[in-house]
């Protein structure tokens, strides 16, 4: 059986795309195939693999890459799902194929501010509700049910 292609994206490839390749890849593997890219590939969030860290997952080795270079490559996605706020989202090739376009807005690690542990606190929140969202995605996949009209973004056919 082919293992369902899902592509996350976000801006800098660097927190939540990165946590939700890993959830995907982590709980479902052996069904899917996760990657992530970014708009403007950055450098991973040192929160961000703490936390992942905390969670039982290394992403630390991971390297961030760029949605256009994916699009060059001509992947097929099953999904595409983009985890950061609408602009940003409006701005994301459209990969070819049949996709169905998600749009999960979470907040953005790299904009937290405060002490150390309270940017850790807040990232932890993120790093648990990313992983909450790829929980159910899997399950409405498994049991075929339709994906509420909040959180489709786009159809293409």
């Amino acid at each position: 059986m082919d293992k369902i292609r899902v592509l996350f994206l976000c801006v800098h490839n660097s927190a939540r795309s990165q946590m939700a390749e890993a959830f995907l890849n982590t709980h479902a593997g052996d069904r899917f195939e996760a990657m992530s890219a970014g708009l403007q590939p950055g450098t991973l969030n040192p929160n961000v693999v703490e936390v992942m860290k905390e969670a039982g997952i290394d992403i630390s080795q991971n390297r961030t890459k760029s949605a256009s270079d994916l699009y060059r490559q001509n992947l097929l996605f099953a999904y595409v799902i983009t985890v950061c706020d609408a602009e940003a989202a409006d701005r994301c090739p459209v990969f070819p194929g049949v996709t169905t376009r998600l749009h999960w807005p979470l907040p953005d690690p790299s904009a937290f501010t405060g002490t150390h542990e309270e940017v850790l606190a807040r990232t932890r929140a993120v790093r648990d509700q990313v992983e909450q969202k790829v929980r159910e995605f899997v399950e409405k996949i498994e049991r075929n049910e339709e994906f509420d009209q909040n959180e489709i973004y786009l159809h293409v056919q």
